[in-house]
C-alpha cells in the first residue's frame, strides 16, 4: 500500500527540503543514473513489483531491452501500457512484433513522421498514488544499465497536481496514437528507412586500412613479445570463444616477421576462416598463403593453415623439415592431449610456439600448461570478455521443463517417448514464444540424445511459432563434414530457423549469426554447458544480443548452471544461491547480460546446489590438481584466492576428518605424511577461526608476532593505528582472548593456544614455537595468515564488525561482538549478553521435517522491513527473557538462514526493534503451548533480492 501522506510528506521534506529530516525514505526523490546498483533496470523491476498497472512512453525500444526485462513483464499481475513511436525509424520490426506478444500489454504507436516524438517517462500506478521516472532513459539495454543516463524517481498521491499532470498527459497521447497491429508493422516495414551504424562485426579500421589490437590484444601481444625477448620458445593464450583470439594470433605474426608460419586447426572451415583474417591483418598477397586440408595441397606457402589429420597422414610430417617453420600457432590446444596433436607438437622443431585455447581444464589428465612451459600469456574468461563488449551480451532464461500430470517432471531417466511427447512439445513451443525472439531466429537446440533431435526436428517441421512454419534440421556426428557445413549455411541464410543437434556444435564451429540457443538437456559439465553459450556470443550484423532458454528439469546436476553463468569458481554456496535469486536489482551479471529463472526453475536449482558434492574430496582434488597443473608446484591457499579459484576457506575446511590443507594435500597424495597432533590442533584453529578474514585483528597480531616473536600491547595499537583499523579496548580485548584461547568454552582446538599473555606482553606459546620449526607448518601458517588478510581487505573491507546481508556462523557472531566467552552454544534461537547488551535473534526461515512441532516457529516476513517473529515455546510475556527482549534496553541483531540446508551460517540483516507483543498458543502434542508473538521492525529494510530469497514460494505447480 502507498503510504498515508504524513509518511509522504517526511520522505519529500527529506528530499526536497531539509536532508536531515527524519523520513523513510522509500518514496523519496532520487537521482537514477545507472553507477553501480542505481540503475534504470533496478527501478523499473522494483516498481513493477508493487504497481497495480504502468504506462511506459518513449520513443526508442530494442529487442535486448525487451529481453532484460522480459521476467518481470511477464511476472506483472496488472495491465500495462507501453506508447512508442516511429521517430526516426529506429525501432526494428522485430521489435514491434515482441511487443505484441505481451498479453497484458496495450501498445500504441505515435505514427506522425513530422511529431518528432522523443518521450522518455515511467509511470507505475499504485492503489493510492504515482511514481514516475522521468529523463533521458529509452527502452534499451545501454540506457537501462550502463549509459550515463539522468532520471528522476518521484512519487505523489492521487490529488497531486504532478499526477493530475502524468495521468493528462499520458491520456492526450494515447488519444493521437493508434494500436499496434500486424497489418501496421508490414507497411513499417515497407516503408522504414533505418539509421545506420558502425558494424559491430568488424574490427575499426584506421585510415590508411591497417588494423590495430584493441587494449586487451596490446596486452596480450606485449605479454608474448616478453616471454619470446626472455628466450621462451612456448606460450599459451586463454581466450573466450568470440573473443578475436585469431585476430590476435595474426597480429602476433605480424609482430613476430616469421619467413614462414604454420597454423594448425582441426576443421576445414575454422582454417579458411583463418586465412581470410590473417591475410586482413598481415596484408599479404594471395600465392602467400596456402591451405594443407581436404583437396588443397599448398604447403610451400609462407603462411599455410592446416588441419592435424592432413598432417598426420602417410608419410606427411616425415617429408617436412621440422624447423621448416619458425613460428607454429596451435588452435583449440587443449586438444593437444590427442596422440595426433602431440605427435606434431613433439616433431616441428619453431622458434616459438603459440597454443590459443578458450578451455584449458581438462579431464582427461593431459596438462596443457605444461606443454607450453607454464608460460601463459594472456587470460581472458567469458565474465572479462562480456564486460570489455568483446561479445554481444546474452539474456538467459531458465524454465521449468514440462511436468507430467502435475508432479512427473522430465529429468535424466525420462524415455524418448516422453521427450517428444506431444503435451511437451506444445509446451516447448510455448516457451519458444513467450522468451525467444519473435521473428527472425538463428537458432541450435541441443538436445539429450540423437534419437530425440531427430524425431524433435521431425515434429518441430509440422507446426507453427509466431504465425510461420518452423523449418529444422539435425546434425550429428554421423553426419559428413559437407553436410555439416551445407545445413550450416542454411542456417546462416535463413532457411532454417534452427538446427538440432546434441555436442557436435559444442567447440570449433563458428556460427555469428546463431542469436538463440535453446538447452533440451541436462548439464553435465560447466565447460560444456561454457562451451555451448559461446555458440551464440560472437559479433554479428543486425545481432545484437544472444537469447539463451534452458529447460530446467529435474536433474541433479542444476547446481552447475549458476556456477557455469557466474564464473563462480569459489564454489561457496550461499553466494551462489544469492546469485541464483538475483545477482543485482537488475538481474544483469556481466556487462549487459541477464539471469532470469522462473519460481519453480530457481527453487530446483537452490535445492540442487544444497545437495551438490562442491566440497566433496574428490572435487576439491579436482581443482587442487588444476591449479597445480598450472603453476607446476603444489598450490598454496593463496594462489586460489589470487586467481579468483576455489575459496580457500573451502579448500582448508573441506568435509569429514579434514581439517586443513595439510591433511587435504596428504589425503590425494600430494604430501607424504600428515601434521602431527599438536600442528594439526593448531592449523584447524588457524584454517577454522582466521583463515575466513571475519576480522583482521587476529590476523594482524599473528602476523607480528610471527615476525618478531613477541609485542608488547602498545606496539599492537600502534600497528593497527598504522592500518586506521579500531583499537578500542573492548575489540583489543576479544582479540588476545581468541589467540590466548580464553574465549572458547571449551577445548575445540586443543590445550595449548598459540598465543600467551604476559601482563602487557604477547609472546608465541612454547609449543606453536616448536612446531614452527617444521619447515612445511611454517609455510602453512604463514599462507593462512597471508590468504585471510587478504580475504579481510577484499571480501569484508577490513572490517571489525557484522557486515550487512553477510553470512556468519553463531561462533564468528559471538567473537565479532566482543563477547568475553563464545556463546555459540546456547544461541537457541536467540539469547541475551549482560556485558554487551545485545541479543542476537536466530531465524531458520523455511521450516521442513527436521523440526518438532512445537519448534515449527511461523517466523514471516510481512514486508521488507517487518519481521512476524515467535519466541521459544513455553514463554510468556512476564518471562524474564521476553521482558528483556521487548525492554529496550538491549541491541536486537537478526540473523536469518533460509533452511537449515544453511548449515550453520546466517545472514546479518541488522538491527531489529520490537512494535507489538501478542500472547499465542504454539501448537503440540498436548494442545497447544504459550508462546509470545512479536513484530520486529528492521532498521534496514530489505532489498528486493533477499526479500524474495526467503519468501519465494518454490511449491511445485502444474506446468
Amino acid at each position: 500500500m502507498f503510504p498515508l501522506s504524513t509518511t509522504l510528506e517526511d520522505d519529500l521534506t527529506f528530499g526536497f527540503l531539509n536532508h536531515t529530516h527524519p523520513s523513510e525514505q522509500i518514496y523519496h526523490p532520487r537521482l537514477i543514473a545507472n553507477e553501480q546498483d542505481n540503475t534504470m533496470a533496478a527501478a523499473i523491476r522494483q516498481e513493477l513489483l508493487h504497481c497495480k498497472s504502468f504506462t511506459f512512453s518513449v520513443a526508442f525500444i530494442t529487442s535486448s531491452a525487451l529481453a532484460l526485462l522480459k521476467t518481470a513483464l511477464l511476472n506483472f499481475q496488472g495491465r500495462g501500457t507501453i506508447i512508442t513511436s516511429r521517430y526516426l525509424d529506429f525501432n526494428d520490426p522485430v521489435t514491434f512484433r515482441e511487443l505484441r506478444l505481451l498479453k497484458n500489454v496495450d501498445v500504441y504507436i505515435h505514427d506522425d513522421l513530422d511529431a518528432g516524438f522523443h518521450a522518455k517517462g515511467y509511470v507505475f500506478e499504485k492503489a493510492d498514488g504515482v511514481t514516475a521516472i522521468v529523463g533521458s532513459s529509452n527502452l534499451t539495454d545501454k540506457a537501462l544499465l550502463q549509459n550515463r543516463e539522468w532520471n528522476l524517481k518521484f512519487s505523489a498521491l492521487p490529488d497531486g497536481d504532478i499526477a493530475l499532470q502524468l495521468q493528462r498527459l499520458l491520456k492526450h497521447q494515447v488519444e493521437k496514437c493508434i494500436p499496434l497491429s500486424e497489418e501496421w508493422i508490414r507497411q513499417y516495414e515497407a516503408e522504414r528507412q533505418p539509421p545506420k551504424f558502425p558494424d559491430p562485426t568488424r574490427d575499426p579500421l584506421p585510415p590508411r586500412g591497417r588494423i590495430l589490437p584493441n587494449p586487451m590484444q596490446s596486452e596480450a601481444l606485449d605479454n608474448i613479445e616478453k616471454i619470446r625477448a626472455a628466450g621462451n620458445r612456448r606460450a599459451l593464450v586463454i581466450s573466450a570463444t568470440g573473443t578475436g583470439k585469431t585476430i590476435l594470433a595474426a597480429l602476433a605474426v605480424r609482430a613476430a616477421k616469421p619467413k614462414r608460419m604454420l597454423f594448425i586447426a582441426h576443421r576445414q572451415q575454422i582454417l579458411e576462416k583463418a586465412q581470410s583474417e590473417f591475410q586482413r591483418v598481415l596484408g599479404c598477397k594471395d600465392n602467400e598463403l596456402g591451405l594443407f586440408v581436404g583437396k588443397y595441397k599448398e604447403l610451400d606457402r609462407r603462411y599455410v593453415f592446416a588441419s592435424v589429420q592432413s598432417l598426420n597422414s602417410a608419410g606427411v610430417l616425415e617429408s617436412i623439415d621440422p624447423e621448416a617453420f619458425d613460428y607454429v600457432i596451435v588452435d583449440e590446444v587443449h586438444r593437444s592431449g590427442a596422440k595426433s596433436y602431440v605427435k606434431l607438437i613433439e616433431t616441428l622443431q619453431p622458434k616459438f610456439l603459440l597454443g590459443l585455447t578458450a578451455t584449458p581444464e581438462r579431464t582427461d589428465g593431459f596438462n596443457v600448461f605444461e606443454l607450453f612451459d607454464y608460460n601463459v600469456a594472456y587470460e581472458i574468461r567469458l565474465t572479462k570478455a562480456l564486460e570489455a563488449r568483446m561479445l554481444v551480451p546474452f539474456h538467459y532464461y531458465g524454465v521449468t521443463d514440462y511436468s507430467f500430470s502435475g508432479t512427473d517432471s522430465v529429468d535424466e531417466h525420462t524415455d524418448l517417448s516422453r521427450l517428444v511427447a506431444e503435451e511437451r512439445v506444445k509446451y516447448v513451443l510455448q516457451m519458444l514464444r513467450t522468451y525467444g525472439h519473435a521473428d527472425g531466429v538463428c537458432g541450435l537446440m541441443f538436445c539429450s540424445r540423437k534419437e530425440e533431435a531427430a524425431k524433435l526436428s521431425e515434429i518441430l517441421n509440422g507446426s507453427e511459432l509466431n504465425g510461420r512454419k518452423l523449418r529444422t534440421a539435425t546434425l550429428s556426428g554421423d553426419d559428413s563434414i559437407e553436410h555439416r557445413n551445407r545445413t550450416v549455411q542454411r542456417l546462416e541464410d535463413g532457411e532454417l530457423d534452427y538446427i538440432l543437434t546434441v555436442d557436435i556444435f559444442n567447440e570449433g564451429v563458428d556460427i555469428p549469426a546463431v542469436n538463440q540457443i535453446v538447452m533440451l538437456r541436462p548439464t553435465q559439465s560447466a565447460i560444456i554447458f561454457i562451451q555451448q553459450l559461446g555458440r551464440g556470443l560472437r559479433k554479428a550484423k543486425n545481432k545484437d544480443h544472444l537469447r539463451v532458454i534452458d529447460f530446467i528439469g529435474n536433474y541433479k546436476n542444476n547446481y552447475l548452471i549458476p556456477l557455469a553463468l557466474m564464473g563462480e569458481q569459489g564454489r561457496k554456496t550461499g553466494r551462489i544461491k544469492r546469485g541464483v535469486v538475483a545477482t543485482k536489482g537488475d538481474n544483469s551479471i556481466a556487462g549487459l547480460s541477464s539471469i532470469n529463472f522462473d519460481q519453480i526453475a530457481e527453487e530446483r536449482i537452490l535445492k540442487s546446489i544444497d545437495s551438490a558434492p562442491l566440497h566433496h574430496l574428490k572435487e576439491v582434488k579436482k581443482e587442487i590438481l588444476a591449479m597445480q597443473d598450472r603453476l607446476n608446484r603444489v598450490p598454496k591457499l593463496i594462489d586460489f584466492a589470487l586467481r579468483d579459484s576455489i575459496d580457500p576457506v573451502t579448500l582448508a575446511n573441506t568435509t569429514g576428518s579434514l581439517k586443513n590443507y595439510w591433511d587435504v594435500l596428504y589425503k590425494i597424495g600430494l604430501r607424504p605424511t600428515p601434521p602431527n597432533e599438536a600442528q594439526a590442533n593448531f592449523l584447524y584453529f588457524f584454517s577454522k577461526e582466521l583463515l575466513p578474514g571475519k576480522r583482521p585483528h587476529e590476523l594482524l597480531l599473528m602476523q607480528g608476532l610471527l615476525d618478531h616473536g613477541e609485542l608488547s600491547s602498545v606496539e599492537f595499537e600502534t600497528l593497527l593505528a598504522r592500518k586506521s583499523l579500531s583499537q578500542n579496548p573492548q575489540l583489543l580485548e576479544s582479540t588476545y582472548r581468541v589467540l590466548d584461547f580464553s574465549f572458547y568454552a571449551k577445548p575445540i582446538f586443543g590445550d595449548t593456544p598459540p598465543v600467551q599473555r604476559d601482563r602487557d606482553m604477547l609472546r608465541l606459546n612454547d609449543l606453536f614455537i616448536t612446531c614452527m620449526e617444521d619447515e612445511t607448518f611454517a609455510q602453512d601458517i604463514r599462507d593462512i595468515v597471508e590468504t585471510g588478510l587478504l580475504i579481510s581487505e577484499q571480501s569484508f573491507n577490513n572490517a571489525d564488525t557484522l557486515i550487512y546481508e553477510e553470512r556468519y556462523s553463531r561462533r564468528e557472531i559471538a567473537r565479532l561482538l566482543n563477547y568475553s566467552k563464545d556463546k555459540s552454544e546456547t544461541f537457541f534461537g536467540y539469547a541475551a549478553d549482560q556485558e554487551t547488551m545485545t541479543i542476537p535473534i536466530f531465524v531458520t526461515y523455511r521450516k521442513d521435517h527436521r523440526f518438532s512441532e512445537e519448534t515449527s516457529y511461523g517466523d514471516e516476513f510481512l514486508s521488507h522491513d517487518l519481521l512476524k517473529w515467535y519466541t521459544r515455546s513455553r514463554r510468556r510475556i512476564s518471562t524474564p527473557e521476553v521482558k528483556r527482549i521487548l525492554s529496550g534496553d538491549y541491541r536486537l541483531l537478526l540473523f536469518a538462514q533460509r533452511s537449515k540446508d544453511d548449515k550453520e551460517e546466517f545472514y546479518y540483516l541488522g538491527d531489529v526493534f520490537t512494535q507489538s507483543a501478542r500472547q499465542e498458543k504454539q501448537a503440540s502434542g498436548q494442545g497447544g503451548v504459550d508462546i509470545v508473538q512479536i513484530d520486529l521492525s528492521l532498521e534496514v529494510p530489505l532489498s528486493d533480492e533477499m526479500f524474495r530469497y526467503f519468501t519465494a514460494n518454490g511449491e511445485m505447480i502444474d506446468a
